[in-house]
């Protein structure tokens, strides 16, 4: 295998062709191109930057990114969070209650004990005298 060099490349990128459409019944030549390795590259490499840029404008500019999976309109997310911020509240609240509940049916059972809040007072018994 050849190893190319750097001036063989550049000489065959720039070398001149003709590119000619012919009219297949009467062989007259309808258009012409001169045309080089180089410039054909150029060209492709332009068109391909352009449809990218034209698809990503396209995106960004209208309403086709709400059909983009996981995008959303900025209206769904704001109802989003303000689901996540009630249901976070009523689990809370259902978690209060439910120890509420939980403390009271204790109480009423007689399963709890009591702490008192007040110390107890030694009173001494009272001697009986005979």
């Amino acid at each position: 295998m050849t190893k190319l060099d750097a001036g063989t490349t550049l000489k065959r990128l720039r070398n001149r062709y003709r590119l000619v459409v012919m009219n297949d019944d009467t062989y007259e030549e309808v258009v012409t191109f001169k045309l080089s390795r180089l410039s054909v590259y150029v060209m492709l490499s332009s068109i391909f930057v352009l449809l990218v840029g034209l698809t990503v404008a396209l995106i960004v500019f209208t309403p086709v990114k709400y059909y983009i999976p996981g995008y959303g309109s900025a209206k769904v997310n704001r109802e989003y969070r303000q689901l996540k911020y009630v249901t976070d509240s009523l689990d809370k609240q259902l978690s209060y209650q439910t120890q509420y509940i939980n403390s009271l049916k204790k109480v009423f059972s007689g399963d709890t004990e009591m702490k008192l809040d007040t110390t107890k007072i030694q009173v001494p018994k009272e001697e009986v005298n005979d």
